[in-house]
């Protein structure tokens, strides 16, 4: 079934009656690359906390329709929250990894939604995790890197690690925050390229806040 993700009438106050989103009506249906364009300030960070419910949508419907069933986003709480945050990934601005972790610990991190807290503390994971993880390493040019240190990468290579722990919980909805915003160009482009390549690899959206229009011109 072809992922989709329905959002009506949202409204996100940060102080009453100032809203920084304020009545967004958006659908995105299907695979593909959906990129949120604007510069500092108008909302594009504040629309994607709230589908993944980083923080609380004032009102309003944020519907993520896949195949393990339809769930408004806006309203689940507690353990039903924490089901479907496991179909969102997220790729962040800052790349949010664990420094004095390994490129292979990090991506791990992806599967604790998925892992006992038992087996989380003791760094137990499935095999087929740890396969999984060795994959997604080569798909995103980093054969070889497992064991290296996260604070031994560049900003790209971060960059690159985010992303595939974001794919470690093979989810259906990828959601990056200005993944490019600390990259040169020449590697803006090819984390913007990346991205794309893998919304289709994987048959699922793709959305994509930035405000640099340049590193899109090549996708």
């Amino acid at each position: 079934m072809t992922t989709s993700l329905r959002i009506s009438g949202l409204v996100k106050e940060y102080r009453a009656g100032r809203p920084v989103l304020n009545g967004i009506d958006l659908q995105i249906a299907g695979q593909g690359l959906t990129a949120i364009i604007g510069p500092s300030g108008t909302g594009k960070s504040t629309l994607l906390r709230c589908i993944n419910r980083l923080i609380e949508p004032t009102k309003g419907e944020i519907v993520l329709q896949s195949k393990d069933g339809s769930v408004d986003l806006a309203r689940v709480r507690g353990a039903s929250l924490r089901r479907a945050r496991r179909r969102i990934g997220m790729v962040f601005q800052e790349y949010n990894l664990v420094e004095r972790l390994t490129v292979m610990e990090n991506l791990l991190t992806g599967r604790l939604g998925y892992t006992s807290a038992v087996k989380a503390w003791m760094r137990r994971f499935e095999p087929e995790d740890i396969q999984h993880a060795y994959k997604l390493l080569d798909t995103v040019g980093l054969a070889g890197f497992a064991d290296q240190r996260a604070d031994a990468l560049s900003g790209g290579q971060r960059q690159r690690v985010g992303i595939a722990r974001a794919l470690m919980q093979r989810p259906q909805l990828l959601l990056a925050d200005e993944p490019t915003s600390s990259l040169d160009p020449k590697t803006s482009v090819e984390i913007m390229e990346l991205l794309s390549e893998q919304g289709s690899a994987t048959g699922i959206p793709v959305i994509v806040n930035i405000h640099d229009v340049l590193s899109l011109i090549h996708i």
